[in-house]
């Protein structure tokens, strides 16, 4: 009997601790409220400005599926949060219409977007060397799809070399090289300042080659 009173007792004390750990850890907590921060496409966007004039990262767009590529289409537009635009009689809008031509991102003329360049590819080889560029849409411009997005163009990079000043350095003094040496290529230079122009075939050839753009800077850019 003495036994089973201690038993008892240790098993009610040990009930009592883990009850009192339990309440300990239940304590009720409040979460500190977070401060709200602006998105960051709200610095792209003008305040008060024409809701059909804003930059497509400041508005939410309905696709129109009767839109037919080509062809002029109108789409429902709506503001993001935190943008704050106007119709024409200068009154907050939130819901507005703009048009646009109905094409793809990738179909637009290429005044309507900005491609990264390349000086690692070679402008003056045949066939012409192309590279991949990254494109981004210009912010006033409207189209469907993804508004980044990849293409292949032609290396059209320049390293700052001159056609006019290659060509009068090919008439004047092609026949010491320096047409050859403005360009980059030193060998040919060498060659033609050691051999006087090649007696001057070498040089009438230059002056022909350089004066219709068959023979370029060494690094393979594009005159200027």
């Amino acid at each position: 009997a003495g036994s089973l009173m201690t038993t008892k007792h240790s098993q009610t004390q040990s009930m009592l601790e883990k009850s009192s750990a339990s309440t300990s850890t239940n304590t009720p907590y409040f979460k500190a409220a977070e401060p709200t921060e602006t998105p960051p496409y709200v610095t792209k966007c003008p305040s008060n400005g024409l809701c059909s004039r804003l930059p497509p990262d400041c508005m939410t767009c309905n696709t129109n599926f009767s839109c037919v590529y080509g062809k002029p289409a109108t789409f429902d537009c709506r503001v993001k949060p935190y943008v704050h635009c106007v119709d024409q009689n200068n009154s907050e809008q939130e819901n507005f219409t703009i048009n646009m031509t109905c094409q793809f991102c990738w179909q637009l003329p290429t005044t309507d977007y900005e491609c990264s360049n390349s000086t690692n590819c070679m402008t003056v080889s045949c066939p012409r060397q192309r590279y991949n560029a990254t494109c981004t849409v210009r912010d006033h411009i409207h189209c469907l799809g993804n508004r980044v997005f990849p293409k292949m163009l032609y290396c059209n990079w320049t390293g700052g070399y001159k056609w006019s000043t290659a060509l009068a350095l090919s008439v004047t003094l092609g026949g010491f090289g320096a047409d050859r040496f403005y360009l980059g290529q030193w060998r040919e230079g060498l060659g033609k300042l050691f051999s006087f122009g090649g007696l001057g075939i070498w040089t009438l050839i230059d002056v022909l080659l350089i004066g219709v753009g068959y023979v370029g800077p060494a690094d393979g850019s594009l005159y200027i």
